[in-house]
């Protein structure tokens, strides 16, 4: 490998794209981040622009650049991984079709409806493992189909955010197995299934879906178009990551313990401004639930997967919070930030204690897809009483998105994970994994990775160029010894959130019509 000591991760997510550079052992050695925009419309719409997707991209490496010295002729190897879901049209020339529609995007909440009543709709699921819902390339493929046509017929193949900046690094045309198989095909196979395609009515669009190429054995060569646009050298191997969930997870340890039986009953969870939760199984032991809900996505391990729910809104829910305490702050001649608010968490929580006061977070405009799907979903607080201050609606808050991350776990499995790895900004706070390890009912081990998600992708491309024989030894080097010591919870507290969480699912059961009538109201002149 010569004087070539670092791999480069590239992590594009809704709002941020970093580039990050690790050595061999996966130790950090620098990352460079540019800030990345979307727009929203009224309609619903969620857009954002592809090529300056892909400049930011370029921003991001050059960056790092401008920190690591010598980096381009030390870069091994590159790896991409990116939001996921979103509906993302390349059309001829490989230029875009319009902007991405992101995951965010939800007019096809309409189309999932109709869709979930297709007699094809379970046989959808029982190959994809995954509930249909508007963030999904499937459902807004469908919903062009019948509302945007002109788009479909401009394109020539469809991708996800990793895919299109794959193309411009490699000039390949191509998706990888995790998305892959959870929008149009089969975990247990990792290709595409027929009757996934014909349930979401896009038979006649097939010829959009690009090849699947695994990432861990095939690489496609840096172009010299995109060696002089980033700064690297032509013909470094570029390496395809998964979506970045799984990327998240992997780095962060959804996959460590050394066999099965441990890896089942170990969970990960990652608490950012959305709420991924995640366990890693053989696919062979997959649990597909009634209510046909969830994501199962493959590792980049052989007949390993990860079961997912995933909750539209985590620390979202907190920022609201927040950020309306800075605009009073504000509004009286005050000055405070958002980052002073947060170290100040802890105490705050000190001067609380569980109460009856609950919290559903289902903040994002989106509504939920996570352990079930409905796009009125709302937030709500049950249990107010004059009595109660700041610092209790704070902890409801954290509260609700560990009752949350709990309802998630129940939808994949009836046991509790063994051990539960957290991953995110928020669990910086000691008060706040306290919370979520006894609203989970589980010990909790914090991953210190900085960038999960680029090291995950990373960790791809190290067993593709041969510096792992497998992902396994991989995962012994890069992860494992930077998981923190077990913090188990208080048994007392873990009792109170056993009786909060029943009453919590019951009432999330009952409040749908709730929101359907105050989604009815939206709009609704006052006069």
């Amino acid at each position: 490998m010569d004087n070539r000591d670092i791999i480069l991760g590239i992590d594009s997510g809704t709002s941020v794209v970093k580039a990050v550079a690790f050595d061999l052992e996966g130790q950090q050695l620098g990352c460079a981040s540019v800030r990345n925009t979307y727009q929203r419309g009224e309609d619903g719409s969620a857009l954002q622009s592809m090529d300056k997707t892909w400049h930011d991209c370029v921003d991001a490496i050059r960056h790092l650049a401008d920190d690591i010295e010598n980096l381009a002729s030390r870069v091994v190897a590159l790896a991409v991984t990116a939001q996921g879901d979103g509906t993302w049209l390349v059309g001829k020339e490989n230029r875009p079709v319009g902007d991405a529609w992101i995951w965010l995007d939800a007019r096809a909440a309409d189309t999932v409806r109709q869709l979930e009543q297709s007699p094809l709709s379970r046989e959808r699921f029982s190959a994809t493992g995954t509930g249909l819902n508007t963030c999904q390339q499937g459902a807004q493929l469908a919903y062009m189909q019948a509302h945007h046509r002109e788009l479909l017929e401009s394109a020539e193949a469809v991708m996800h955010c990793k895919d299109w900046l794959y193309l411009n690094l490699t000039g390949v045309r191509a998706t990888d197995p995790s998305e892959a198989s959870f929008t149009f095909g089969n975990f247990r196979h990792r290709g595409y299934e027929d009757v996934v395609i014909e349930a979401l009515g896009l038979q006649e669009r097939r010829y959009l879906l690009p090849e699947i190429v695994e990432g861990t054995q095939v690489t496609h060569p840096l172009t010299p178009e995109a060696a002089e646009a980033t700064g690297l050298l032509a013909g470094t191997p570029v390496c395809l990551g998964y979506v970045d969930m799984v990327m998240t997870g992997l780095g962060a340890g959804v996959h460590t313990g050394g066999d099965a039986s441990f890896n089942k009953n170990t969970a990960c969870s990652i608490i950012g401004s959305t709420g991924v939760h995640m366990r890693s199984v053989h696919s062979s032991d997959v649990f597909l639930n009634q209510a046909q809900t969830g994501y199962v996505i493959t590792l980049p391990i052989p007949h390993q997967v990860t079961q997912m729910q995933t909750n539209m809104a985590a620390t979202l829910n907190l920022d609201w919070l927040l950020n309306m305490t800075l605009s009073l702050i504000e509004e009286f001649g005050g000055k405070a930030d958002h980052a002073t608010l947060v170290k100040h968490l802890d105490k705050w929580l000190e001067n609380t204690h569980p109460d009856e006061l609950m919290y559903h977070p289902y903040i994002s405009l989106a509504g939920e897809r996570g352990p079930f799907v409905n796009a009125d979903a709302r937030a709500s607080f049950i249990g107010l009483r004059y009595s109660h201050g700041y610092a209790d609606l704070l902890r409801a808050v954290i509260e609700g998105i560990g009752m949350a991350a709990r309802d998630c776990y129940r939808a994949m499995s009836a046991q509790t994970p063994l051990e539960l790895r957290l991953s995110g900004g928020a669990v910086r706070s000691a008060k706040v994994r306290q919370i979520l390890s006894a609203c989970i009912g589980a010990p909790v081990r914090v991953s210190i990775r900085d960038e999960a998600g680029a090291a995950g992708a990373a960790m791809m491309a190290a067993v593709a160029i041969g510096a792992y024989p497998d992902m396994e030894s991989c995962i012994a080097t890069w992860v494992t010894p930077l998981l923190s010591a077990v913090e188990t919870p208080s048994p007392a507290l873990v009792n109170h959130y056993n009786r909060l969480f029943e009453t919590y699912r019951q009432t999330r059961s009952l409040l749908p019509p709730v929101w359907a009538e105050l989604q009815s109201l939206k709009g609704v002149d006052n006069e």
